[in-house]
């Protein structure tokens, strides 16, 4: 068990437009939230779906493909680490967030848009 890793595969939708950070040093940084479905049979045989939501943050060159080809509504797949952090709002609320931070994105779809950045 020693070999396992933090690791996230993901298939989902852009649920809106990335929001592109950059900072001081010249880095960029993108946000977004990524919908995934999960379809079943109920026992009566009723088709449910369930959406997921999920917060992504990409750095550098990932960020930079994503800002460019990734706009809402665009199916990707990405692969990264699962992390959670600590802020405070402006009226002193303690908040956690779980994010995937990205190292690998492919772009799905159709129009031979489909390419591999890691």
């Amino acid at each position: 068990m020693s070999t396992l890793k933090n690791k996230v595969q993901l298939i989902g939708n852009v649920g809106q437009d990335p929001e592109i950070i950059v900072l001081e040093s010249g880095k960029k940084v993108v946000r977004f939230s990524l919908a995934t479905n999960e379809h079943y049979k109920k026992a009566k045989g009723d088709k449910v779906q369930n959406t997921h939501w999920h917060n992504m943050v990409a750095w550098n060159k990932t960020a930079e493909i994503i800002e460019k080809y990734a706009g809402k509504g665009k199916e990707i797949a990405v692969e990264g680490k699962l992390t959670s952090r600590s802020y405070e709002t402006k009226e002193g609320e303690k908040r956690t967030i779980t994010e995937v931070v990205i190292n690998e994105v492919l772009l799905l779809g159709s129009k031979n848009e489909a390419e591999t950045v890691k």
